[in-house]
């Protein structure tokens, strides 16, 4: 039987950069999702794809225990829940072309200027996030914020390494259903747009 203990990682215990097939037992590609809360679109995708790793990164401690208990409970090995600070990580922890895929949905906007130096898209996040990046492998971003969007748009065209991918449209299980997260159900519910974006690391820099 799977265990909360085995899905939820303590990675602050780890040293250096994070070796991800040790994480989970396996080579398969690993995907990253920021912001998972309580693990509703990690349920799905994992359920969906389980060749793939999808590592899940929450702020929240009540959060991150909730979703690795979801987890444990649908047995799904190929998910690991772990409680740390994304930005720190992805700068300073991932090693280069790890990742087949970054998600990130809806990150705090910081709306008031004094507050922007909080948000995780700054240019020192994207180039890193960029680096995680394998050749091919994707990014897709999304929030409810107009003027976050702007800045994070504009960030992400500034690297070279990094091309748009057309239309930025939600993701899709097997089966068609709608991937998407608690955010964006109650956001779409209360009628406000949400703006997507879609990027993937160049074959050939």
């Amino acid at each position: 039987m799977l265990t909360v203990e085995r899905v939820e990682v303590d990675l602050e215990s780890l040293s250096g950069p994070i070796d991800l097939p040790a994480l989970f037992g396996n080579h398969a590609p690993v995907e990253l999702e920021i912001g998972c809360g309580k693990g509703g679109f990690l349920l799905q995708q994992a359920r969906a794809h389980p060749d793939r790793n999808y590592l899940g990164l929450e702020w929240a401690a009540k959060y991150a225990r909730f979703a690795a208990d979801r987890m444990a409970r649908w047995g799904l090995s190929n998910v690991r829940i772990a409680r740390t600070d994304a930005r720190h990580f992805v700068i300073h922890r991932l090693p280069p072309a790890c990742l087949n895929a970054l998600h990130v949905y809806h990150p705090d906007p910081w709306p008031k200027k004094r507050h922007h130096k909080r948000r995780l898209v700054t240019p020192e996040f994207v180039a890193a996030a960029a680096r995680a990046l394998r050749p091919g492998a994707r990014w897709i971003i999304q929030t409810d914020h107009a003027e976050y969007f702007e800045s994070i748009r504009v960030r992400l065209a500034a690297r070279p390494e990094l091309i748009g991918i057309p239309p930025a449209a939600p993701l899709l299980v097997g089966d068609g259903e709608h991937t998407g997260t608690n955010y964006e159900i109650k956001f779409l519910r209360e009628g406000r747009p949400i703006h997507r974006l879609s990027v993937r690391r160049r074959e050939h820099d």
